[in-house]
């Protein structure tokens, strides 16, 4: 969406998953030519003493500016002459970063900060703000920039004809675009491991459609997976040599209500590189 109130909005903590979140979010502002605003959000992050109230909140405020501080000198000397913006809010920053997204291109956070428990592969606010931000959030893990023989490979996609789904291919092609990159999509043909469904109607759609994609972005190398098992082992397997995994919030499956399907909230954990999750009312 050119022309947003904020750009890529990135969270950030100054945290080493910050760091990576910033990095990711200033080369994908810059590709779009577009505004960078560095967020992050205060608090004490404790229930604070009847009359201590604002000695507290001083305290956090004046931590907080030092980390936007930290975070904007950072981001200046990623985007060059690219515009960047810092936004200090008091509160929750999984709720500063949900508000914000209805005005972003995308949200960007790290796969987890500062907070949590360690060893858990997900942050708090990187689940909360993937379930509920508006739009397209990307979530930064593993690798996908040239690092210990790494080079960036294609897109990878989850295609399984759901509304979700059709968004996040218009959000992987536009990448691929922006990374001179390719297009690995991928249909599963159960819906859980070992169960097969409407396995020929699925594939005949995924072919469909993919033919209708590659019609429109011939400029897209474009390649074609159908898996017999299930979405959530074919789309990590695709993501081993991906730059960037994009599923959308929620497939065919689930429970109505959900605002995360399985599929999604497993490759938000173990994919082995960032992470694009895209709600349908994005959808072209």
């Amino acid at each position: 969406m050119a022309g947003s109130a904020y750009g890529i909005v990135v969270g950030y903590d100054g945290s080493p998953g910050g760091d990576q979140a910033l990095a990711w979010a200033a080369r994908e502002a810059r590709s779009r030519g577009t505004a960078l605003t560095v967020c992050h959000a205060y608090g004490p992050g404790f229930a604070i003493p009847a009359g201590e109230e604002e000695a507290v909140l001083d305290v956090a405020q004046r931590n907080g500016k030092r980390v936007t501080s930290s975070g904007l000198r950072r981001a200046r000397d990623l985007m060059g002459t690219g515009e960047v913006r810092s936004l200090l809010v008091q509160g929750s920053a999984a709720a500063a970063l949900c508000e914000r997204s209805h005005g972003a291109d995308i949200v960007v956070v790290g796969s987890r900060g500062l907070g949590g428990l360690v060893g858990l592969p997900l942050g708090s606010v990187s689940s909360q703000v993937a379930a509920h931000a508006s739009g397209r959030v990307v979530v930064v893990r593993g690798h996908w920039r040239p690092a210990a023989g790494f080079v960036p490979g294609l897109i990878a996609v989850g295609a399984d004809g759901s509304p979700a789904s059709r968004a996040a291919l218009d959000f992987a092609f536009e990448e691929a675009v922006l990374r001179e990159a390719s297009v690995l999509a991928v249909c599963a043909l159960a819906d859980a491991p070992g169960i097969l469904g409407d396995a020929i109607e699925r594939q005949e759609q995924f072919e469909h459609t993919m033919g209708r994609w590659e019609k429109e972005h011939p400029e897209v190398p474009v390649l074609r997976r159908v898996a017999l098992g299930g979405a959530r082992d074919a789309l990590l397997t695709a993501a081993r040599d991906a730059q960037m995994l994009v599923v959308g919030s929620r497939g065919r499956g689930g429970l109505r209500g959900m605002m995360l399907g399985s599929v999604s909230l497993a490759a938000l954990c173990h994919a082995s590189c960032p992470v694009g999750v895209v709600h349908p009312s994005r959808a072209a």
